[in-house]
């Protein structure tokens, strides 16, 4: 890493200025386990291979830019998640960080539910073969469409964000003759250590109903109030890329303080609680994030504590990992377009794709590594910026980074955990076709989401 700042941005970070950079590392060729799926491997060759197939087999039959996911790896994550929190709690992936229909039938045969917050991902959930009741709807904005067809395909849970919207969900349930399972978010006041635009419970934002204020307890009123609505328990989530456990247990504690007045007010204990997900991923060899079974222990004795303290029976408990699961399990693999040193700071490193396929270091000065990848190198390493071939000077996929300085155009690079809010988040800027997902394993490979092409671009484009 570069520069010491948060992987999610600099704001709650100390920063170094420019010019400040880490020694690079003592081995160009090495790929850190903690960064890089399960099944990445350099050959004897040199060449690295991901579920037994060679990047430069990838290039040549995929083309690139190409999102390369490991799909045994995400099963695995799957399962680590899954065995961690047991029987007596829920893993629902979330699904806004990547979705296809391919992942939803891995999520289904590992045993893992599933939440949405768009009508499109709850048509993929539901073309993917989730079972509707393993499914559940977020979204601070829902609309009376996305509303009605969750309530008409019975999904198991749709989380309320407003006021407003427990009319809707009730309107709608009563038209379906149903009762709907439903959870009350609530913002709890807590400002994870992340960057402002992905802090989600802190007060001065757009989703939740505020704990402070006295909205969430009116928000339980009003749907306790409703015959169509079965309130289930309360939601929270505090942000996302989160490494430290204590905003969690701020947010289960005031989560836990509302359920208790609930009881007392209206003589019921709500069964459930959902304290989200956000937990954090290693994107450069310096991030150290928790395992699933730490994760697990750690909220769990937080909810019990906590509860028992209020003289409360402790509800089952729900997370939400997204990134945690998804990001790991997948790079970007690019192909080298012009090397453009510059005297005496460094050398610009231009690739086949950029922002248009990774928004995320544009958006949050988000930070990567990067890697050779389509052969080994015994040059001495250089400091170097990878940029995208956008018309946009912010057009950067991996801010300041070290590579081989015999790097060439024509060679691969990889840029490791992009399974995350890359694809979901990519764009046709600069009217570029968004690349695939190939999904690899047994040394095999398939494509999941084709890449785009410009008839699909021109296709929309009704004149």
């Amino acid at each position: 890493m570069s520069r010491s700042a948060h992987p999610a941005g600099p704001r709650h970070a100390d920063v170094l200025p420019e010019g400040h950079y880490a020694a690079p590392p003592a081995d160009l060729n090495g790929l850190d386990p903690k960064v890089w799926s399960r099944t990445v491997e350099r050959g004897a060759d040199g060449e690295v291979r991901v579920g037994g197939v060679p990047v430069r087999t990838l290039a040549a039959e995929q083309g690139t830019p190409a999102y390369v996911l490991d799909e045994a790896d995400f099963r695995a994550r799957c399962r680590a998640w899954r065995d961690a929190f047991g029987d007596g709690a829920d893993v629902y992936y979330a699904g806004k960080a990547f979705l296809s229909r391919a992942v939803v039938r891995w999520l289904r045969e590992e045993g893992l539910n599933l939440d949405v917050c768009s009508g499109g991902e709850l048509a993929t959930a539901l073309s993917g073969g989730m079972p509707p009741a393993r499914i559940a709807l977020h979204g601070n904005n829902k609309s009376a469409a996305e509303i009605d067809r969750a309530v008409g395909a019975g999904v198991g849970h749709i989380v309320l964000d407003s006021l407003q919207e427990i009319e809707r969900v009730a309107a709608a349930a009563a038209r379906h003759g149903v009762r709907q399972r439903v959870l009350i978010r609530v913002t709890v006041g807590v400002e994870a250590h992340t960057h402002e635009f992905i802090a989600t419970a802190h007060e001065d934002q757009k989703f939740g109903l505020a704990l402070a204020d006295g909205t969430a307890a009116e928000a339980v009123r009003r749907t306790l109030a409703h015959e169509s609505l079965d309130l289930a328990g309360l939601h929270s989530h505090i942000g996302s890329q989160i490494f430290d456990m204590a905003g969690f247990e701020v947010a289960a504690r005031r989560v836990v303080g509302l359920l208790a007045e609930i009881r007392d007010e209206h003589g019921t204990e709500l069964p459930e609680v959902d304290l989200g997900g956000g937990l954090g991923i290693a994107y450069t060899s310096d991030d150290d994030p928790a395992e699933p079974q730490e994760i697990a222990k750690t909220l769990a004795d937080i909810l019990a504590r906590e509860c028992a303290g209020a003289g409360l029976a402790v509800p089952r408990l729900s997370v939400e990992p997204g990134r945690a699961i998804v990001g790991p399990t997948a790079f970007l693999l690019y192909e080298v377009g012009t090397v453009k040193p510059l005297s005496g700071l460094r050398t610009y490193v231009s690739v086949d794709g950029g922002m248009s396929d990774n928004i995320r270091t544009a958006l949050y000065d988000a930070e990567y590594s990067v890697a050779l990848v389509s052969r080994a190198s015994t040059a001495e390493p250089m400091l170097v910026r990878v940029v995208g071939k956008h018309c946009e000077s912010g057009d950067i996929v991996v801010r300041d980074a070290y590579l081989p300085s015999d790097l060439a155009p024509g060679d691969l690079i990889a840029v490791p955990a992009t399974g995350a809010y890359c694809r979901s988040m990519a764009s046709n800027y600069n009217h570029t076709p968004r690349p695939p997902v190939v999904a690899v394993a047994g040394g095999e490979s398939r494509v999941i989401v084709r890449r785009e092409t410009e008839d699909d671009l021109l296709a929309l484009d009704v004149g």
